[in-house]
């Protein structure tokens, strides 16, 4: 049996990659909420067992997740009072495992897209003997994120914060956010105040001598923090450029759900997503985008690389291109909306209210 701990929120994770005002926390990635696409890689992996550690109620997540039997594991729920940090919250969540202090456990994060191969990070670690083993993965800039140096068998060396100067560049390996814990360390995290374990719990196993074992394995890695990220992780699993089991149809440029309408000469493309009872008119091209639940995409609209929230509306001739509209919210005609716009939830914009490009 193998057991798994879900970093979702509170820790790092954001469940609402949208900067729109929404109470609903898990926006829709390639058709279901990006949770589902999380569990259901482990589950394939092998893991059977998951704890959800979240500082949300668990109301928000059970009517969708359940015990986990749809997904083929048993799925529980701890949620935080008050925030306890990543090495915090792996504490908390551990009093529901099941597994001996030599068992294996899976830790990762919910706002991490990759393609890891995780039977194999947990195949690695116990053939290493390992305290810890860290996914991690190779980045052209390293210096927005803590580096991991390893020698030549795996073993990590040292953990560094960001770099200031190329002179600390040591390495362009970083933590890719998911972990193999041996169930004795986990315990041995405090369980009375917050921990971070990049900052803390890592370098404190390291100086005590302890087998901190790293897998370098450059796939598909996204952090999905931004926006603009999400959207791109979606199309990505439409397209299948990282596979998920969770994905509710066949791959391809586009993935409709029932009861979508799409006009016939509409174009979509680039792994775009048409929510349930959204409509796309005649005329519109709609690329590598999210449209959720009953939007509305008008006549010779052009969405590129967007997130349309539920219920939204996008006017005729309307341009929106690495956007997001909030739920509710009407675009009217002939607006432009580019770089990073964001139209808040109910908001409406007028025909002609906006554009970006020069007069002419």
């Amino acid at each position: 049996m193998l057991e798994a701990i879900l970093l979702v929120g509170g820790q790092g994770t954001r469940l609402r990659p949208v900067t729109v005002n929404t109470p609903k926390p898990m926006v829709r990635a390639a058709g279901v909420p990006f949770l589902a696409h999380q569990i259901a890689r482990a589950a394939a992996a092998g893991v059977t067992h998951i704890v959800m550690a979240t500082c949300y109620l668990a109301e928000v997540f059970e009517p969708y997740f359940g015990d986990g039997s749809d997904f083929g594991v048993s799925l529980e729920y701890v949620v935080e009072e008050e925030p306890l940090g990543t090495g915090g919250a792996i504490r908390n969540a551990a009093r529901r495992l099941t597994g001996g202090p030599d068992s294996s456990v899976l830790v990762f994060n919910g706002d991490i897209l990759t393609g890891l191969d995780i039977a194999g990070l947990v195949d690695a670690h116990r053939a290493a003997e390992a305290d810890v083993t860290l996914h991690l993965v190779q980045v052209e800039d390293p210096r927005a994120f803590g580096l991991v140096p390893t020698d030549s068998e795996g073993r990590v060396l040292a953990f560094t914060e960001k770099p200031q100067t190329p002179e600390e560049i040591i390495t362009d390996q970083i933590n890719a956010g998911c972990y193999v814990f041996k169930r004795s360390v986990i315990d041995s995290i405090p369980g009375d105040r917050p921990v971070s374990v990049e900052r803390e719990t890592f370098p404190g196993l390291l100086a005590a001598g302890a087998v901190l074992h790293g897998v370098t394995e450059n796939t598909y890695w996204l952090d999905l923090g931004k926006p603009e990220s999400f959207v791109q992780a979606s199309a990505d699993l439409v397209r299948g450029v990282v596979a998920s089991p969770a994905v509710p149809g066949p791959r391809g440029e586009s993935l409709v759900l029932p009861g979508a309408r799409v006009a016939p000469d509409a174009k979509l493309s680039g792994g775009t997503v048409v929510g349930a009872g959204a409509s796309v008119g005649a005329g519109a091209v709609v690329t590598g985008s999210i449209l959720l639940d009953g939007a509305v995409i008008e006549p010779d609209a052009q969405v590129t690389a967007s997130l349309i929230g539920d219920g939204a509306t996008v006017g005729a001739r309307t341009v929106v291109d690495a956007a997001v509209v909030g739920d509710g919210a009407v675009v009217g005609a002939d607006n432009e909306l580019r770089a990073g716009a964001r139209v808040w939830c109910r908001a409406e914009l007028p025909p002609k209210a906006l554009r970006f490009s020069p007069d002419s």
